[in-house]
């Protein structure tokens, strides 16, 4: 069969076949000498950008490297200035692969890697998903997407998806009556697998839920499901399961960067040792041991033509104790660091923990569908809703309770029904925002 994948990437310049080869290469390392690996890598690119980036040299303000705990933390604050500026010598717009982050941090930004460094975050994406028997050239992809509304935008991501073997499902509008027609499209195509937004994939499940049918009943082909961009908890990682009849894989990554982490079938969450180096810091920007969380710090050790070196993602998240250099294994990713309450008792809390305790209760009987939670004043906070049915006191008073519970008493919520959430320009939901 023709690799129409592998060429199209080949044709656009991306030398898959080298970096498939040198991944396979890391990947062989024992995990012995996998430490002198990563050790020589991080010099190799520290010493690169000092020589030949000036907005890493400036940044860095130093001349040489010698200690890598003294390196500046690269944050997306410092990123936002025009690419040009920010690539290194010998590389300009048009030799390297360019893309913009989505902003679900608050700070988007546009990026640039160089040819290679992305032909290894497509190699390592083949790898993983190869995984579970799915094969970029062949398998057929359910795509839960955004798209871009403009005319040539939309038609330029149609003809990606029809190079990259897969069907769009946009994620703009989830009425009952578009989840139907997705209904359909699964009755009629043999798709191998589905990828995409979390939000949207759950609505989807619980769709299914209320119709009562296994997606896997009605498209036998279906062999898997990964979730990406968003928090999966774990009772929609149940309700996927169920809904769907086949294995729900979770992913975290960064488009600047590359997959972060990518569920193995052992059901680890484990990480992308071979193209980037992954850290766990505390405040005071020191490693901290495994088994405790701190903000993710990732170095990208391919870059060349842009400098992702102990660069601070903006997410929080825990190692699992049994950590190795060559196979780290993410414990918990609990969330952005930008997406914390403030409580007028001085304490900080994760706002993914409103989340959690106003899910577990709206949740019971299916009728909300899904909600965002926004904080306007210290002990003030609106919830958007999207449900059958409006909420009811009592369930009110529990979620009042919960909270007072679990986060500290006089706390005061404002309960909205809306017709459908706002999401990003790509189709996110935000989950947790603060406006203090």
């Amino acid at each position: 069969m023709l690799k129409l994948f592998d060429l199209t990437l080949q044709i656009n310049g991306f030398p898959m076949r080298e970096a498939k080869a040198e991944l396979q290469k890391i990947i062989a390392i024992p995990e012995e000498n996998f430490s002198q690996f990563i050790e020589q890598k991080k010099t190799e690119i520290v010493n690169f950008h000092l020589k030949n980036n000036p907005f890493y040299k400036e940044l860095a303000q130093v001349d040489s490297f010698e200690n890598w705990s003294d390196l500046t933390i690269l944050n997306k604050a410092n990123l936002q200035k025009p690419l040009s500026e920010r690539l290194s010598l010998g590389y300009s717009e048009k030799s390297v692969y360019i893309n913009k982050t989505s902003g679900s941090s608050g700070h988007p930004f546009v990026f640039a890697k160089d040819k290679f460094c992305h032909a290894l975050t497509w190699a390592s994406n083949i790898y993983r998903f190869g995984w579970y028997g799915i094969d970029f050239n062949s398998s057929y992809q359910a795509r839960f997407y955004g798209i871009p509304m403009d005319f040539i935008g939309s038609k330029k991501e149609r003809i990606k998806d029809f190079l990259s073997h897969r069907y769009r499902f946009s994620i703009f509008d989830l009425s009952d009556e578009v989840l139907e027609d997705f209904l359909g499209h699964f009755k009629t195509k043999k798709f191998d697998y589905i990828n995409g937004y979390t939000s949207s994939i759950v609505l989807f499940a619980k769709f299914l839920q209320k119709k009562k049918i296994v997606l896997k009943e009605i498209c036998p082909t279906l062999k898997v499901c990964m979730v990406t961009s968003e928090m999966l908890f774990e009772v929609d990682k149940l309700l996927l399961e169920k809904q769907f009849g086949i294995p729900i894989v979770n992913e975290y990554g960064a488009s600047e960067l590359d997959l972060i982490a990518f569920q193995n079938p052992e059901g680890e969450w484990q990480v992308n040792s071979e193209t980037l180096f992954v850290e766990i810091l505390d405040e005071n920007n020191q490693a901290v041991p495994n088994g405790t969380s701190g903000r993710i710090v990732i170095t990208s050790l391919f870059n060349k033509a842009h400098p992702f070196i102990r660069y601070d993602i903006g997410d929080v998240g825990i190692l699992g104790e049994k950590s190795t250099l060559k196979k780290p294994i993410l414990e918990k990713l609990i969330g952005r660091t930008n997406d914390v309450a403030l409580l007028p008792s001085g304490k900080k809390s994760p706002g993914l923990t409103f989340y959690y305790v106003t899910k577990s209760i709206i949740e019971d009987d299916g009728n909300v569908k899904e909600f965002v939670i926004k904080q306007t004043k210290i002990d003030q906070f609106e919830v958007d809703y999207v449900s059958e049915f409006e909420l009811n006191t009592e369930q009110i008073e529990k979620i009042n309770q919960a909270v007072a519970l679990y986060l500290e008493p006089n706390l005061h919520f404002t309960f909205s029904r809306k017709k459908t959430l706002e999401r990003s320009n790509r189709g996110k939901l935000k989950q947790f925002t603060s406006n203090l």
